[in-house]
């Protein structure tokens, strides 16, 4: 494992070649879905924590994002950085449409970010039940461990 000092200077070495990339020239195309995944990443890996993330320049790159790769997951990550951004219940209305629109029914992670939405909201039992879908949906020990810590919260 790398110390942080190695650490951050490879996040700003990464920077340094992402804003060169993203630099505006005569005849570079404009960004594709790969830089702006990287922007993204970028903007999670300079904060230092989840408070200091820009969260209104994710939405706006997952909105960029989505209108070049238009697929459900990046909805609704957008969802969850919008929540971050303008708050839980314009993150729930853009996540209720995925919900209804039933293209991520079988995906944890729609249901744990409406319980996560709503939980900040106040509406503990609405949240409780989406906790409960994602935990029933979850594969993975480490996120069900995480899933079942949130409910317990709720309950």
């Amino acid at each position: 494992m790398r110390s942080g000092l190695a650490r951050g200077a490879e996040i700003a070495e990464g920077v340094a070649l992402l804003e060169e990339a993203l630099a505006p020239a005569p005849g570079r195309p404009p960004p594709g879905p790969y830089l702006v995944q990287a922007a993204i990443a970028a903007c999670h890996a300079t904060a230092p924590d989840a408070a200091a993330t820009d969260w209104p320049q994710i939405a706006v790159l997952y909105e960029r994002l989505e209108r070049l790769v238009p697929s459900p997951v990046v909805r609704l990550n957008r969802a969850v950085a919008v929540g971050m951004a303008d708050g839980p219940a314009a993150g729930l209305a853009l996540a209720d449409d995925l919900d209804r629109a039933g293209h991520l029914d079988g995906y944890h992670l729609l249901h744990a970010a409406r319980g996560d939405l709503l939980g900040r909201l106040g509406r503990r039992a609405e949240a409780a039940a989406a906790f409960r879908r994602a935990l029933d949906l979850a594969a993975n020990d480490a996120e069900r461990r995480h899933l079942a810590r949130r409910l317990d919260e709720l309950t």
